[in-house]
This record gives C-alpha cells, structure tokens and sequence, in this order.
C-alpha cells in the first residue's frame, strides 16, 4: 500500500474511532462539544506553527550567503516550490526540521550540529527530505490528525468527569456493564488513538524520504546522513519539547520497548532500508 493510501486509510480509522466513541461516551453533543475544542486547540498551532515551533528552538534566519540557504535554494528551485525562509538552530544535536502552514510560508531548519557533522551531498539529502514534507503538506495532515486524536482524548476526560461526579447508572447488572465497558472505552480509546496519529507520522516520514530520494537524484547523500545522524545525535541528544518531535528527520529523543510503538519516526535501518529500493530511481524528478 503506498504511504499516500495508508495515511487516509489511517486517518479514516481515526475518523471512526472518533465517531464510535464520541457515541459511547458522550453522545451527539459531547461529539460535537470535543471536536471544537480540539478544532479551536489546533487551529493556532496550524496557523502559526513556523513562528511558534522557530520561537521555541531560537532559531535564526540566514540569507543567500550561507551554505544551509544555498541547498535550500536549489532544491526548492528543482522541486518547482516557492523559496522557503531558512533557519539555524544553535544547537550541537545534528537534526533539521521544515515547517509552515503552505509551501507558500515553508521554513526549513537545521541545528549547527548537522550543519558540522554533514557534507553537502549529505546536507543536500536531509533538505530534499524536507522539500518532501513540505511539498506533500504534512503540516496540514498532521494538524488534522492532532485534532481528532485530541477530540478523542477530551471526550474520554469528559466522560470520566461524568462518571466521577455523575454516576453510571444504577446498581443493576447491566449498568455494571455499562459502567465496564465506558471504562474500557474511556483506557482504550485515547491509547488507540495515539497509536494511529503516531502511525500517520510514521507514514508520512517513509514518504517524505522517498521524495527526497528523487528530488536529490539518488538516496544515497540521505542514507549516509540517517546513519551519521543516528550515531551522534546517541551521543548528544535533542532536548525538544515532545509535542515537536514528529517535525525532525529523526526522534530527537530515545524511547524504547513498547514505547517504540507511539513513535512518530520509523526505525532508522528501516528507513534506510526502504530508501535502498529507490536507487534506480536516479532521475531527479519534481516531488510527486
């Protein structure tokens, strides 16, 4: 299944799951209710999220004389895309980011450490990886998928709100099962939700490095980057707030075991492995 297809399949199944336990916990205008507060939550992080996420990171904007603008440059040139503003991140943790509501207000970011640590095949690499992103408007899709998955969560505080302070029921046996299965719904269905919004990361990551491999000619500057990056960024950690952590070419923190299953990044010998399929495609092609 391409990346494009399993992310509306995924974001569907977060759709349903919304609809399904919007109608167990809170009915129609408890569905309503949380999907507007996740709405209006989410809002201002779409809108502003270059400001907001380049504020947090103190990044600083460069010009047309620094190596990081001249990459940029070319690639958005080659991928046919508007010139996004670029930024340097003063941090020694090698990672870079692309930001924005629109190609038409894109940022793309990159901390001094990656900046030291890779070459310009490399660098030329990681940037076409973010071109992707910004070319595929994951932004948006990942903005859309917050505001479900938030909805979700509210409806479950809301309901076990109800249950704290209202009551299930009475004490006969079905309003006992009434009340275990509210319960499982209330656990479960955040869990769930999570799950599927980081999978839609996930995704649109394998996507974003696939377009990265045909912007650049070849996925080979982006492999050797994912491994040099994997390796020091071990040694010398991102302290990035978790809410950020999907828009980074790789977790800027480490989380293992069953955690692995929130991730918002695949493994980094997965991705290399999936990139390593796309060396025929040496043609630097517009993003698709």
């Amino acid at each position: 299944m391409g990346n494009t297809l399993k992310t509306t399949a995924l974001l569907g199944a977060l759709s349903a799951l919304l609809l399904i336990i919007g109608q167990a916990l809170g009915g129609q205008q408890g569905l309503v209710l949380a999907f507007v507060l996740a709405a209006g939550m989410n809002f201002g992080s779409y809108w502003f999220s270059d400001r907001l996420v380049l504020r947090m990171y103190r990044a600083q904007e460069v010009g047309p004389d620094h190596r990081l603008y001249r990459i940029v440059s070319e690639l958005a040139r080659r991928a046919n895309l508007p010139q996004p503003r670029v930024y340097v991140i003063p941090n020694p943790s090698p990672n870079a980011f692309a930001t924005g509501r629109n190609p038409q207000h894109a940022a793309v970011a990159a901390t001094e450490g990656i900046l030291q640590l890779l070459d310009d095949r490399e660098l030329e690499g990681v940037i076409a990886h973010e071109l992707g992103h910004v070319r595929h408007r994951d932004i948006l899709t990942s903005s859309v998928a917050a505001t479900i998955a938030a909805a979700i969560i509210m409806l479950a505080r809301m309901a076990e709100f109800a249950m704290l302070f209202g009551g299930v029921g009475g004490r006969d046996e079905r309003s006992g099962q009434n009340a275990f299965g509210l319960l499982a719904t209330m656990i479960l269905g955040p869990m769930a939700a999570m799950l599927i919004q980081a999978a839609i990361s996930r995704s649109r990551e394998y996507a974003a490095d696939a377009a990265g491999a045909e912007l650049a000619g070849s996925p080979d500057g982006l492999i050797d980057a994912l491994r040099k990056i994997e390796t020091v960024s071990k040694r010398v950690p991102l302290a990035a707030n978790p809410a950020t952590a999907h828009l980074f070419i790789v977790k800027p923190f480490r989380g293992g075991g069953w955690l692995s299953l929130f991730s918002t990044h695949p493994p980094t010998e997965q991705r290399i492995a999936a990139l390593q399929r796309h060396r025929p495609a040496t043609t630097p092609a517009a993003l698709a």
